[in-house]
């Protein structure tokens, strides 16, 4: 089938992390009590009310969005939807290295409940890895892509993560930004062209970052091919810093194709561990987390207008 595709200007403000925020910003393992939820609901609705604020410090509406999870923000996603904000809520289960749906055979009614913008999946895929884990992810992967086209409401947004294998790591003696710059490009289109051979129609795909503008030019060609023309590509932060961020939305924004980003962690990590920590009031973070944001939104439009 034919995506329907999604080729506007669209700016991401992911937070659906689930286990990071358990074990990473609270330190918690196992099942939570009622306290513990409560706690990263008020985080995250921090991290909400800073998306707000950049909205309303001149981010345009029809080009932001934000991604957020049932368990955690399920009150956050009916209040943007009552805003007309476009949402995105992940339908994969977190932390797993195979992709599977977080609600088993019930991802449609937890989809319906929501009705998002945007259905997002994030797998981990590396074409020269494991065949069957990888047949595995594209069958269910598949299921998902049907029925959202049959389903015609929500778009269906690819997070797509291509680890390293040993080998390939080998080959540029274990340094990871080789690999990122020398290898990973070249399997993200050859995992995007597998994918959609599969059956798998993504809307946007969210990718890492790519270094050269070279690189972005093939990805997107590969996103596109084939009567794909509507589909749009985002870049997503990975948790790098400031600077690496700024220089992958910089290269991504020069290439047609590359209609935005969806940049989390390094909008909103630091500005929570401060006010968990009591070392900043709840107004401090929320304005931290849309200055952040806002800036970001502002350097991607830079771009796209210098190139």
């Amino acid at each position: 089938m034919t995506p329907r595709g999604y080729d506007r200007p669209l700016y991401i403000l992911p937070f659906d992390h689930r286990g990071s925020f358990e074990s990473g910003m609270f330190g918690w393992h196992g099942e939570l009590d009622a306290e513990q939820t409560h706690k990263i609901e008020a985080a995250k609705s921090v991290i909400y009310d800073g998306f707000k604020q950049a909205l309303a410090g001149g981010i345009d509406k029809s080009k932001a969005g934000l991604l957020v999870d049932e368990q955690f923000g399920a009150a956050i996603l009916r209040d943007a939807a009552t805003r007309g904000f476009h949402t995105a809520c992940p339908a994969e289960k977190s932390g797993q290295k195979e992709f599977d749906f977080e609600y088993g055979d019930d991802f449609a009614a937890h989809i319906e409940a929501f009705h998002p913008t945007f259905s997002k999946v994030l797998v981990r895929y590396n074409p020269e890895g494991d065949s069957e884990l990888n047949r595995r992810q594209a069958e269910r992967l598949r299921r998902l892509s049907d029925y959202l086209v049959k389903a015609n409401r929500s778009l269906f947004m690819f997070e797509l993560l291509v680890p390293a294998e040993k080998p390939q790591l080998d080959k540029v003696n274990g340094d990871k930004k080789a690999y990122d710059r020398e290898i990973r490009p070249a399997l993200m289109v050859e995992t995007i062209r597998a994918l959609q051979d599969a059956g798998v129609e993504p809307d946007i795909w969210k990718v890492e970052g790519l270094d050269r503008h070279e690189d972005c030019v093939k990805l997107v060609a590969a996103a596109r091919r084939g009567g794909r023309e509507r589909v749009g590509c985002i870049v997503l932060g990975r948790g790098e810093d400031e600077q690496k961020v700024r220089e992958w939305l910089s290269t991504a924004a020069s290439v047609k194709g590359f209609v935005g980003f969806a940049v989390g962690r390094t909008d909103f990590w630091d500005p929570l561990v401060a006010w968990r920590d009591g070392k900043t009031s709840r107004e401090t973070a929320v304005s931290a987390v849309a200055n952040r944001y806002l800036e970001f939104a502002t350097l991607f439009e830079g771009a796209r207008k210098a190139a």
